[in-house]
This record gives C-alpha cells, structure tokens and sequence, in this order.
C-alpha cells in the first residue's frame, strides 16, 4: 500500500505525523509546505512541496491542482490522508479521478464548527474522522474515534 499524507505545515502536520504508527512501515510520501518545520519533521522522508498561502487563494489552489495532477500520476497512491488544510482539497478530488481512498481528520480544536477544507472534502471522502462527538451532527457519516493526541 503507499500512501499520501497531504497537509499544510504547522499543526496540520504535525497532527499527521503523530499518526506514525499507521504510516511508519507503509511506503509512503509528504505533501506540504516548504517550511522549516516540515523540513525538519520531515527529514529523510520522501517530500513534494506545494504551494502557499493555500486557505482562500485561488491562484495557489490552481496551482496545487495541476500539481495534484502531476504527483498523483505519477505516484499513484493507494490512499490519500490529510487533516487539512486547503491543500489537502485538490488532492483528495485529484485522487478521486485516479482511484485513490481517501481519509480526513477534522482537527482537533473543532469542536462544534466546522473547517471550510472539512466541508469542501467530506461529500468524497471515504472516512471522515472527528475527534468530538459534537461534530457528528455536522458530519452525520463521519466516524468519532476521540483524539488523536
């Protein structure tokens, strides 16, 4: 199985990365920003950088959707993770085309609201994961499997 974890850096990445003893023997790649923190958490890891500012810039999404498209082709993961942010949308749809699952994790401080990434994702997505029970009243499908800290 390979799989893609996508995210924005910061928490969203780190978020991810917590999720290591998932990922950790799968082959597997990064998606994410081109930032000192992603390339220290992610040092000797097999990384793409994408563009930034993604959270409402259309320019950026453009570009990361033709990156999806290039990457995805050439890739071809099996699954497709990601707790945000705006990145993770043109991955996830791009993933779609190419037969990829997908899995989501609303992030943790959302507790009753949620993320624009969560509403623009959660129609495709295979597993949509929350972390509070509050927000399955906004994510009826979505599966609660408590925190992941």
């Amino acid at each position: 199985m390979k799989i893609c974890l996508v995210g924005s850096s910061g928490g969203h990445l780190t978020h991810l990365h917590m999720l290591k003893r998932f990922w950790g023997n799968k082959d597997r790649f990064w998606v994410t920003f081109p930032k000192e923190d992603a390339e220290y958490l992610l040092d000797g890891e097999r990384t793409y950088s994408c563009y930034f500012p993604t959270n409402r810039n259309i320019r950026n999404l453009i570009k990361n959707t033709f990156l999806a498209f290039k990457i995805i082709k050439n890739e071809r993961p099996d699954l497709i993770i990601s707790s945000g942010a705006a990145v993770a949308v043109p991955f996830f749809y791009v993933g779609k085309l190419f037969g990829a699952k997908t899995v989501y994790i609303e992030v943790f401080d959302r507790i009753d609201k949620p993320t624009l990434t969560g509403k623009l994702v959660y129609p495709i997505t295979d597993l949509f994961i929350v972390q509070w029970e509050e927000m399955k009243k906004i994510y009826p499908k979505a599966k609660n499997l408590g925190s992941i800290f």
